[in-house]
């Protein structure tokens, strides 16, 4: 950034995407009820239409809530594909206006346009026109917010939902953030929320005023940096690479499971694609993460630093199943089970050869089987113990 030199940031968050995207082969359904996910109690809601969020309905729901609120709702299945084909093309038009795009998602991202004022215009007029592109090449609504830093333009875009702009200048930051309600802050979850309501803090307002030595003992380093954001200050720059910091699967259950065997399986099915994922990313994993979700929604997460790093499923699996001894017996039916690989490094530098032949002879293994599934995705390839994985009734996999 040019010293002295004001920023011109842009949180672009296309609206509904999901539902938008869904409507470009369904223009029929537009102004309906429309609920993006998959069909049953244990999905949960993808994205919902305006017209469902009217009525309560917010993405992430249990389906079961979401229906008894839109009870006429419109259930689409998701169509990846799709939403990743259109992801494309609208980061593409980013990237036209300025290189330093910051994607957050597959239908948000910052812009950092400062240098393009000088070539395109304000920074007003290059939102404008990122949304008439949206709009007249691709048929998508988007919201765009406009500031002087990432965390005041993603404030801003928030207002201006659904499809619009809104510009907050650098003398007006301290006056809009003030009259916000303290959930409004990036990072303030329910629980923190929760812990500044008990000292009596419900605005960013109160929050800004609140000493930051108070909010240092209640809430740690977090306390600090809310009492930053509440006087509108963060330098964070737009990063064109977001390192992806863990890889994961996980499955829920149409019936909740006991089966220890059953559990095992899954554990090892998620181990195989979850470990694909680290070789198809040239990635190694330093950690592995166990999740089990009981039948009462309780979670219980453990994690383990293996020997050495790696992405072979065969470690992934060992590091699972010890972490889940470790978890003791199950006091309850599991709803859902997931694996996660943590701390990841570059394979080329992370990975040390095993001295053991038969760990080097999996691991060879694995990579022909990637090589497989890449020319023959149908074909299903997996361990022998899975060859009739995936016949039992189950919700489809959520991870990352």
């Amino acid at each position: 950034m040019t010293q002295g030199k004001v920023r011109a940031i842009l949180h672009i968050d296309m609206d509904a995407y999901f539902v938008s995207v869904e409507l470009l082969t369904r223009p029929e359904l537009k102004g309906k009820q429309i609920i993006v996910g998959h069909p049953g109690e244990r999905s949960v809601v993808l994205s919902a239409s305006y017209e469902c969020r009217a009525l309560g309905v917010k993405s992430a729901m249990p389906m079961s809530i979401a229906m008894r609120m839109a009870p006429h709702a419109i259930v689409i299945e998701p169509s990846q594909g799709l939403y990743s084909m259109y992801s494309a093309k609208i980061m593409e038009i980013f990237r036209e206006v300025t290189p330093l795009v910051e994607q957050l998602s597959v239908d948000e991202a910052f812009l950092d346009v400062t240098g393009s004022i000088r070539r395109l215009g304000p920074p007003e007029k290059i939102g404008q026109m990122i949304r008439a592109r949206l709009r007249s090449e691709l048929g998508l609504p988007a919201s765009v917010g406009i500031a002087a830093s990432k965390f005041v333009a993603k404030v801003a875009s928030t207002g201006a939902k659904p499809d619009g702009m809104l510009v907050i200048r650098p003398e007006q930051t301290l006056a809009y953030l003030h009259t916000l309600p303290v959930g409004a802050l990036w990072g303030v979850g329910a629980k923190t929320e929760t812990v500044l309501r008990e000292m009596g803090v419900t605005t960013v307002a109160q929050l800004a005023q609140t000493p930051q030595n108070t909010l240092r003992r209640r809430l740690g380093a977090t306390g600090v940096h809310l009492h930053n954001l509440a006087w509108g200050l963060d330098d964070r720059e737009v990063e064109t690479e977001r390192e992806e910091k863990s890889i994961g699967a996980e499955e829920t259950f149409a019936i909740d499971l006991w089966d220890e065997d059953e559990l095992r399986r899954e554990i090892l099915h998620l181990a195989h694609r979850v470990g694909a994922r680290l070789r198809a990313a040239g990635k190694v994993a330093g950690v592995v993460a166990l999740k089990l979700r009981y039948a009462d929604f309780s979670t219980f997460s453990r994690s383990r630093t293996l020997p050495v790093p790696s992405n072979g499923a065969t470690e992934l699996v060992a590091a699972a199943e010890g972490l889940l001894e470790k978890l003791g017996p199950r006091p309850q039916a599991v709803r859902l089970v997931g694996i996660r690989a943590e701390k990841l490094g570059d394979a080329g530098g992370g990975m040390q050869l095993s001295i053991d032949p038969r760990e080097e002879h999996w691991r060879q293994t694995e990579v022909t089987m990637d090589l497989i599934r890449s020319r023959f995705p149908a074909g299903a390839l997996r361990p022998a113990s899975l060859l009739d994985h995936g016949q039992k009734e189950k919700k489809p996999e959520q991870g990352s």
